[in-house]
């Protein structure tokens, strides 16, 4: 009996909703850090705290990469992880978290259309009607606008949707670039080699020094993003990866679905307000990624 057909639906299930849960409490966080820190400083600091717990993951592998390995997984990190980190933190200045975490559900239409454009995927009438959903709920949440008030544009959103188009070209690249490394040895040094540039910026050309020794609540919104950091990469990574190998990628995928109700939920608890159309938005996108997700018989 394979470990599949063997492991207890209460685990899988439970690192399911874990999962979810962990990415789903990400853009509270982001919210929480912009308290104290602009947004550079929120990017920048969630990637540098999540490449110091990875190093010891990515050191004994960086002498037996190749060139193009390098280059690709430098690439690699700066499209899946780098950019990512700083257009949420720039979105969620004029935009809710809980919508910033349902917009965050069209990373799998965005790598669908991006392996059809870019990496000679095919595209299925199922997958042009889940594109098709999946846009018209954005454009719904970006006219209902921050505040919920219709004829609002709220061009953040505009952050949000380039984050995820990057997610969805670096999801391609995972899967067409990478066949002899391990997912895990993949994070790790992608975001090791991007480090610097966090570091740097973090510790050159922010006011990071400054405001952890004058400013109030300085030290609890760095807990916030390093918890980001840490646990929303290192750990959640881990996870992610048994869970595939307990379950399947297709499984695994459920947790989309789930991801945006986790992120609504911290912001109606925060206060958050959503209007009708604002749910308009949420059931559009959340069908489309079902439509665009779909395993295919």
């Amino acid at each position: 009996m394979s470990e599949k057909e063997s492991v207890s639906p209460f685990l899988v299930y439970g690192l399911l909703f874990l999962l979810a849960l962990i990415w789903g409490s990400s853009f509270i966080l982001i919210k929480k850090g912009l308290l104290v820190f602009s947004a550079g400083e929120v990017g920048a600091i969630r990637i540098f705290s999540a490449a110091l717990v990875l190093t010891p993951l990515s050191l004994p592998k960086l002498k037996s990469l190749n060139r193009r390995q390098w280059k690709w997984l430098f690439i690699s990190g700066m499209v899946g992880s780098f950019g990512p980190a700083f257009l949420f933190a720039y979105a969620q200045t004029q935009l809710e978290s809980g919508i910033t975490g349902v917009l965050n559900a069209l990373t799998p239409i965005f790598a669908l259309l991006v392996g059809v454009l870019f990496f000679k995927g095919s595209l299925k009438l199922r997958d042009s009607l889940g594109i098709a959903l999946g846009f018209g709920g954005t454009i719904v949440l970006i006219i209902a606008g921050s505040g919920g008030e219709l004829g609002n544009f709220n061009f953040y959103a505009i952050f949000v949707i380039l984050a995820t188009l990057c997610y969805g070209f670096n999801l391609n690249i995972l899967k067409t670039q990478f066949s002899v490394l391990t997912p895990k040895i993949i994070t790790s040094i992608s975001l090791v080699l991007i480090a610097p540039l966090a570091g740097g910026y973090l510790f050159g050309s922010s006011d990071f020094v400054q405001k952890m020794q004058y400013e109030e609540g300085a030290w609890l919104a760095l807990l916030y993003i390093s918890i980001l950091g840490v646990i929303g990469t290192a750990f959640a990574l881990i996870l992610f990866n048994r869970l595939v190998k307990l379950t399947s990628p297709v499984f695994t995928s459920f947790v989309t679905y789930i991801i945006p109700i986790v992120a609504i939920i911290w912001g109606l608890l925060d206060g958050e307000i959503l209007v009708f159309g604002h749910y308009i938005g949420i059931v559009l996108i959340i069908l489309g990624v079902a439509f665009a997700n779909r395993p295919k018989k």
